[in-house]
């Protein structure tokens, strides 16, 4: 993880949860080989629990050098009559949400 890479370390996101991608505006370039372009999801391992739970975690990379930037976690679970999500990410931030079911 390269903290030099990024704006901010873990913004504060609300309730945006990035199952893929990244928040490139909080990307200020690669450190390693000096190049502001995309980053790149590596070690994309998706999982599901017992209980449901579904898990996504991968590394974003600079699409250059393959300098490693931040460790991306993601969840998904159904908990009686709601969804929720919750995402961390030095480079995507914070978030959480919560999304009621049933009317």
């Amino acid at each position: 993880m390269c903290r030099d890479c990024l704006k901010e370390v873990s913004p504060d996101r609300g309730n945006v949860c990035l199952e893929k991608g990244s928040y490139i505006l909080n990307y200020s370039g690669c450190t390693k080989c000096n190049k502001l372009g995309l980053t790149d999801e590596k070690d994309r391992v998706e999982e599901e629990s017992d209980d449901g739970e579904e898990t996504v975690t991968y590394t974003h990379t600079c699409k250059e050098c393959g300098h490693v930037i931040a460790e991306h976690s993601y969840s998904f679970s159904v908990d009686e009559e709601y969804q929720e999500y919750m995402m961390t990410c030095d480079l995507c931030g914070i978030g959480e949400a919560t999304v009621k079911i049933l009317p």
